[in-house]
């Protein structure tokens, strides 16, 4: 009879990770958006020195770009207790990223349960850098604003009956969501025509475009370079980093913690890594080692044999 596998996380500690809490998900997300605001309100003061004005551009854009990390946990309606209240924060953060909350939970859905897995795994469709420029496309957003607008219009007009994770019955609700997302952009950009202050520019498009290189660099880091197949231990990587990009990010550097208990909460995460980071394939010291070693076999893919 073969001998059955220890869980990684003993069962009653696991049951209190489980347990949500609204108050950490209101801290963060409050500090979260705080960050964006007064960012934002920075950058567009002319009243102040261009670098100070500068710093508040990059501050606002990483955080619009961050709001993803927030997109993420909520679509896991881990954040809250309330199930509407994860999803109505979920489909705002996806507002201020550029991504539709709505399709992304089923999308995301699909990658968990086929993590890596090359012809199922949804993340898989968008190839990894195989050269130095198309690590430098990869990294400054190109690729993922031109993956949105193509996404984002077939959301809008294209067939969705040919993608394996959404039923007939969820199309209408997607449409319904990706039209009244588009529709507030609209609103937004007709006042900001009327009140000739290029807002939705000045205060979305351009900080989200400055922001979008950090987040690239992060989520890059997740599973590149990790094995393929369903070994959550080896397909997924953790990377142990500062304590800011933790908190920008929801703990979403323990990345491995994640795939392996999707069900945890952002604020258990830290607690999961003491019982699963030992037991891990992939785990890395700071995003810069990653990427060090990401560069160091594109480099060594350009060499003649």
């Amino acid at each position: 009879m073969a001998q059955a596998t220890a869980p990684l996380i003993d069962r009653q500690p696991l049951a209190d990770l489980n347990t949500l809490r609204d108050g950490p998900g209101w801290l963060r997300l409050s500090s979260h958006l705080l960050t964006i605001v007064v960012g934002g309100v920075v950058w567009r003061l002319a009243a102040l020195p261009l670098a100070l004005r500068l710093a508040g551009l990059v501050i606002s854009g990483i955080g619009l770009a961050t709001c993803f990390a927030p997109l993420h946990e909520c679509g896991h309606r881990t954040v809250f207790r309330s199930k509407r209240l994860n999803d109505a924060v979920a489909w705002l953060m996806g507002l201020l990223s550029f991504y539709n909350a709505s399709f992304y939970r089923r999308y995301h859905q699909w990658h968990h349960r086929y993590t890596h897995q090359p012809g199922l795994d949804p993340e898989l469709e968008d190839p990894v850098p195989t050269t130095l420029s198309g690590y430098l496309r990869e990294v400054s957003g190109w690729n993922w604003w031109t993956g949105k607008l193509r996404g984002h219009a077939r959301l809008l007009w294209g067939d969705l009956s040919t993608i394996p994770y959404m039923s007939p019955e969820l199309i209408p609700q997607v449409r319904r969501s990706i039209r009244l997302q588009f529709a507030v952009y609209g609103v937004l950009a007709v006042l900001s025509l009327i009140a000739a202050n290029g807002f939705l520019f000045w205060s979305w498009l351009l900080p989200l475009a400055i922001g979008q290189p950090v987040l690239r660099v992060l989520l890059l880091a997740e599973h590149t370079g990790c094995a393929y197949g369903d070994d959550g231990l080896a397909n997924t990587r953790t990377t142990l980093t500062l304590a800011p990009v933790r908190w920008l990010m929801w703990n979403m550097p323990f990345h491995a913690e994640h795939h392996l208990y999707a069900s945890l909460p952002f604020h258990a995460l830290p607690a999961a890594h003491c019982w699963i980071g030992p037991r891990l394939q992939h785990l890395d010291r700071g995003y810069l080692a990653v990427h060090r070693d990401l560069l160091g076999r594109l480099a060594s893919l350009g060499q003649p044999a």
